[in-house]
Order: structure tokens, then sequence, then C-alpha cells
């Protein structure tokens, strides 16, 4: 017969195992919270606030030392210094810490510029809601409008790729243009349709912030040479296409086809003329600025940024309609006899009307950060 131990003995045994057991299993449980919190992602650092969004199209080669795009002299001058990888971007993003301003290349045309923006508006890295955003980029130039190495704040962008449109050929009698606005029967029907389940045709900036960077910077001097009066002398019947470049108020059409020719340009100046309620005046042709802002637009949206503090810059580096004497088709063909756009008649210029003009609102605006973060400047004699 088995030994009964005494009742006081069974307790403190039966006490002892179970001390045992929950020792081990507090070992396997710290050991489980061990492997979760290694599992865990890491507890996310402070986002980056930023003040001024500098936004450019296209960049040549390296972001510095070598044939500048729009993108070098932003990187030298102002400067950006660090680099941020951007793999869901057209390429790095770069920085000034001290003035919380941070650089972008968003790509050639609307639909690359429009997926580079909402990229950057979603990375958790960066603390966006009261940025500033500065599109400053080369565009070609209305001559009935303004000259070439001349820069113009928009107030106003069209977008001229949401339409319907008939082969020219196949116009009918009365009709100046195959261009039809959506959900219209003919060019130019009024009124101008809502945007229904298509995207905005018209975007309208912030009207005081566009007055406020216009007077600060109305003044600044911009690059002239002979050659570049060598090139205004070919437009002997459009004065304003004759004067030296200077800073304007001048509004875009946005369009992914790189257009040229007086018919266009005709069509551009009634299409603003359309969407803006003749309040837009058609100065600068471009490819990538509705894109910026329909993804600025749902930004807003998502409480990411704030629309209103949008403003886009455009430097002239060619004329829309060839000089007298040359036709549409051979303008053309100097404008596509290189993919880098240096062979354009005033690159060059355009390039430093951008970073003179643009760096002077970026500059006032991380510098007087204490004013500008929660109030923006409005129209300012």
């Amino acid at each position: 017969m088995p030994l009964a131990l005494p009742a006081l003995t069974r307790s403190r045994f039966h006490e002892g195992v179970l001390r045992v057991m929950a020792f081990f299993c507090a070992l396997i449980l710290l050991s489980l919270q061990g492997g979760w919190a290694d599992a865990r992602p890491p507890y996310p650092k402070p986002k980056t606030p930023i003040r001024v969004v500098v936004v450019t199209t296209f960049e040549l080669g390296a972001d510095t030392g070598d044939a500048p795009g729009e993108f070098q002299t932003w990187v030298e001058r102002l400067p950006l210094e660090r680099t941020f990888p951007f793999p869901a971007g057209n390429r790095a993003l770069r920085y000034n810490a001290k003035k919380h301003v941070l650089g972008v290349v968003v790509g050639s045309g609307s639909v690359n510029a429009a997926a580079s923006i909402m990229a950057l508006g979603l990375d958790p890295r960066f603390d966006l809601t009261k940025a500033y955003w500065l599109v400053a980029g080369i565009a070609g130039v209305n001559p009935n409008v303004g000259s070439v190495g001349s820069a113009a704040w928009a107030e106003w962008v069209v977008d001229r790729d949401l339409t319907m449109e008939i082969d020219a050929r196949e116009l009918p009698p009365g009709w100046s243009t195959g261009f039809v606005p959506l959900s219209r029967s003919r060019p130019f029907e009024a009124p101008p349709p809502s945007p229904g389940i298509y995207s905005p045709n018209v975007y309208h900036l912030d009207e005081g912030l566009v007055a406020w960077a216009y007077h600060l910077t109305r003044s600044t001097p911009l690059e002239d040479s002979e050659t570049l009066r060598a090139v205004r002398s070919g437009y002997p019947g459009e004065p304003r296409a004759q004067t030296p470049p200077l800073v304007m108020k001048g509004d875009e059409i946005s369009a992914m086809d790189w257009w040229v020719g007086a018919r266009m340009n005709s069509l551009a100046e009634q299409w603003m003329d359309y969407w803006t309620g003749a309040k837009g005046v058609m100065a600068m042709s471009a490819m990538e600025d509705s894109g910026v802002l329909r993804a600025l637009q749902m930004l807003g949206r998502a409480g990411r940024v704030n629309f209103r503090r949008t403003l886009i810059l455009r430097t002239a580096s060619d004329y829309t309609v060839p000089p007298d004497g040359q036709s549409a088709a051979k303008l053309i063909a100097d404008e596509a006899s290189s993919d880098t756009a240096t062979h354009l008649t005033a690159y060059r210029p355009a390039l430093a009307a951008a970073y003179a003009v643009g760096s002077a609102v970026v500059n006032e605006l991380s510098g007087g950060w204490r004013r500008w973060r929660d109030a923006a400047p409005t129209d300012v004699p």
C-alpha cells in the first residue's frame, strides 16, 4: 500500500508544483511578448515639417555639376543639400533642413506629375499640412502676351486634354475647331459643363496669394541678351513678344501634347476664355500642371495638404507660334531636334528666371514662417 502523505505535506507539494508551473508560464509569456515586440513596426518617427515644396518637372542628368534641367539650380543655389530616397517618384527628393524646403522632380506630362505629387502627399515621412507648393518650370509663351525669358504667375490653369475631338478634315460648316467640351455637342457651347464624372477642366488658384507673389517679385531683374533680342525680332507684328523679359501675371493651358502654331495658339486663347468666363489670359503652355493641381486637390480633401497654398510659376523658354516666315512644321522640327529641351530658344534664361523669381517667394515664406505658418499672405502693394 502506498505511503500516505500528511495533509500539510501534500499542500506544500502542490504549492511547489504550482510555483514551478507559474515560473515556466511566465518565462514562456515573456518570450512570446519579446517575439511580438520584435514583429511590431518601430515606433513611428516624428514627421519632418515642410514649409515649402518646390516642384520641378525634369532634370537631365545628375542633380549637380552637369547640364542643368529645372531642378539643378535649386539644388545648387538654395541649396537642397540632403537627399531622401523616393522610390515611388521620378527621382530622389532634396531638402534644406534650415529652411524646411523640400524639392521634387515630378516628371514630364500630367500623368507623371499627378502620380509623383500623390506619392509625395501620402509619404509618411513628411508633414505637409502647412506647406506651400511652388511649381517652377519652363513653358511656351504666347507672343500675344509676353516674350521669351519672361516669368508668369498663373491664377487660372485650364486642362485642354479633357475634350471630345473630331478630325479637322471632317469639320461641319461653321466650326472653327474639332475640339468640343465633354458633354457638349459643338465647340464652345455655353455654359461650360461641370466636372460630372470627369476631372475639372479649370483650376482657380487663390487670387490673393497669386497677387502677393506677383507684387513681391514684379521688379525682379531678368536676363536679357543679344540672343534673346534676335529671337524677339522675329515677331515684328506682336509688340508684347518684343518686350524685354519681365515678371507678369498670366494664365496657363495645360495639355499633354506639345502643340505649336498660330491656329493652335488661337484655340488655346479661346479655350481659356471659355472655361474662365474671359477672366483668364492665356500666357503660357505647359504639360504638367493640371496633374499637379488635381493631385493636390484630392490630397486636400484627405487633409494632407492645403490646396489654397499652391502657386504656379512658368518661365518662357520658347514661343508657341513660329516667327515670321517660318512654318509651324519647321518650328516642330526645330523643337524636336533634341529630347533634352536644351535647344529651345530661351532655355537657359528661362531656367534662370524660374530660380530668380521663385526663390524670392520661397525664401520669404520660409524665412517669415512665424508670420506665414497659420495665415497665408495676400495681396500687399
